[in-house]
């Protein structure tokens, strides 16, 4: 009998999350395609995994048996894959990392070229997902590491099992249509009276944003929710309103759109996030060192602390 390893890590994330979809949502297949492998390893074990409740699939004991061995079976790989980089004389891994708009088109084309420079054999693989899904991604070992982000008033929540390293701080400005703030430096309640472009209030972002306008005394009037900040500038630049722009989403900036300091200090620290396993692998080290260079050469630090939200129990 030969087990598959995808149809391992299937079955694993079958167990894990309770539904096919959800699984297949996890890996990135079809419902369909992660259904029709399943059933393959059922017959490649020649036992009943799997048992329907109404809609839903079921794991029968065989079947948890089994998830739990392939737990332990996909972390030997693991290390078995982090002892072959160890052994060779020069580094050479693949590791696939998540990333969001403006880390992916700000820092990466910098760091990866350079990597690819000094270190050939490393090679990283990305997957966009929003910022608040990426550290469960690691968790769940969808992802080998994955950048995250804090911003100084609303700390992520933090998995105790994930290590981090700062890459880089960024500021926060007010993005405003051209014209519309003459000074070089605003408050966020000189902006109260404007319509507000923000991300939605469950992103880290959209809850930062709405956190700081209310400190500044306020409750902004949003019009306008949208996910990236280069949908939001383009939607300043039309005039529809204003909205909150970091370091790396300046790049994205369309014309017609003025960037204004704020005297309200709000800063959004960036950093990768990796499982303990991960830290032993070779190549880990020379990827933070890349991304952190590009992020110096931009002006960006990773010299502050990382904000600290006490009694932080899990994931967001």
């Amino acid at each position: 009998m030969e087990l598959s390893l995808s149809r391992l890590r299937m079955l694993r994330e079958l167990h894990r999350r309770g539904t096919i979809t959800a699984a297949a949502t996890a890996l990135h297949y079809t419902a369909s395609a992660v259904s029709q492998q399943l059933a393959q390893l059922e017959r490649d074990v020649g036992t009943r995994l799997f048992e329907r409740r109404g809609r839903r699939v079921q794991l029968t004991d065989l079947g948890v048996l089994l998830a739990e061995h392939a737990e332990e079976i996909l972390a030997s790989v693991e290390r078995a894959t982090q002892a072959l980089e160890e052994a060779g004389e020069t580094v050479a891994a693949k590791l696939t990392a998540g990333v969001w708009a403006s880390v992916a088109s700000g820092l990466l084309p910098d760091a990866l070229t350079a990597l690819a420079r000094t270190h050939p054999g490393v090679e990283v693989r990305t997957r966009e997902l929003a910022p608040e899904e990426t550290a469960a991604a690691v968790r769940d070992g969808e992802l080998d590491l994955s950048f995250v982000i804090d911003y100084s008033n609303y700390p992520m929540t933090w998995d105790k099992g994930l290590e981090r390293a700062v890459i880089a701080v960024e500021r926060v400005y007010a993005a405003v249509p051209a014209g519309a703030v003459p000074a070089a430096s605003v408050m966020l309640s000189e902006l109260a009276e404007h319509p507000w472009i923000v991300s939605p209030a469950r992103s880290h972002f959209g809850q930062a944003a709405r956190l700081a306008c209310q400190s500044a005394g306020f409750e902004p009037r949003i019009d306008h929710e949208v996910e990236e900040q280069a949908t939001a500038m383009a939607m300043v630049a039309a005039g529809l309103g204003v909205t909150l722009v970091t370091d790396l989403g300046l790049a994205l900036r369309p014309p017609g759109v003025d960037i204004v300091a704020l005297g309200d200090a709000l800063t959004r620290t960036v950093s990768l996030a990796y499982r303990t396993t991960t830290a032993r692998r070779a190549a880990l080290p020379l990827v933070i060192e890349a991304v952190r260079t590009a992020a110096a050469q931009k002006g960006l630090g990773a010299d502050a602390p990382v904000p600290v939200q006490p009694d932080s129990l899990g994931l967001a």
